[in-house]
């Protein structure tokens, strides 16, 4: 927090400088009449090299503010000794004043992209703590690999029987290109909603993968009643699809789905539990 603090301070100070600096080169270059049109010059390329720098890098800047420091030092000493026009402070104004403009523009790009990086960091951090999945406010895989593995260990110890039944939208992908985006977040839920209701209040509901909707729900029972869960979501399917599936996206789902009761010898992690559930998928034809 204090680093994220830092840069936006940084990038606050550079703000505000550049705006003054903007401001003193305007009032400079119209305060002389008699120089404004190399004034104007002068001042379009300090802008060109101070865009530059923001697009690229403080080292272009750097090079591109040498290249002109020569240029215009070599102009001003022709000035000076071939036709004799006095050396002044105005002389020194654009040798001074482009660098600093463009040192305050790489500061600015230096703290803004800090921002950046610190933001996308702040992101990936709370996608990877997240439990929930945002379009259906599900558990998500992370939540189920923790609580599987204490509903594991309890149904090891107490001998409370546990099945993970894992279903997914038959032919999905084509599905999902004949409506909208917002239609496929609302089907998700949808689904969502109707497999809350086929399950009981112990049960547990999850969003395995988002990207491709797979659901996974966890049993206190055994593989007997996981059928009838089974055969509850189907018949919920059949009717939805007579109703809200025709008459909402104009499409007929059906679901994928399989089963498998946990025992310890054969599944010993919850990622083997998904495995073999989805095993089971493949004969639901």
């Amino acid at each position: 927090m204090m680093r994220r603090n830092q840069s936006s301070l940084l990038s606050d100070a550079a703000f505000l400088l550049l705006f003054v600096i903007c401001f003193i080169h305007i009032v400079f270059t119209a305060g002389d009449q008699d120089r404004y049109i190399i004034n104007m010059i002068l001042l379009n390329v300090s802008f060109l090299i101070a865009i530059l720098t923001y697009f690229t890098s403080i080292t272009v800047g750097l090079i591109l503010n040498i290249v002109f420091i020569f240029g215009y030092g070599t102009y001003t000493l022709y000035q000076t000794v071939v036709v004799g026009e006095p050396l002044q402070s105005y002389h020194y104004y654009w040798l001074i004043m482009t660098p600093i403009f463009s040192v305050v523009v790489a500061l600015l790009t230096f703290a803004n992209r800090r921002l950046q990086e610190e933001a996308e960091k702040l992101e990936q951090r709370n996608a990877s703590l997240a439990t929930l999945d945002e379009r259906t406010n599900l558990k998500n895989s992370r939540s189920f690999q923790s609580d599987a593995t204490i509903f594991m260990a309890l149904s090891m110890r107490y001998e409370i029987p546990l099945t993970l039944v894992v279903m997914t939208v038959k032919h999905w992908d084509e599905l999902s290109r004949m409506i909208s985006e917002a239609q496929i977040t609302e089907m998700v839920y949808d689904i969502s909603k109707m497999s809350e209701t086929s399950i009981r209040m112990n049960d547990s509901l999850y969003m395995l993968n988002a990207d491709h909707p797979t659901w996974g729900l966890l049993l206190f029972t055994d593989q007997d009643g996981a059928n009838v869960v089974v055969n509850r979501l189907k018949e919920k399917v059949e009717s939805f699809n007579m109703v809200e599936f025709s008459n909402k996206y104009k499409l007929e789902m059906k679901l994928t789905i399989g089963a498998i009761q946990y025992h310890p010898e054969e599944i010993p992690t919850p990622f083997d539990f998904i495995t073999k559930a989805r095993q089971k998928m493949e004969y639901d034809v």
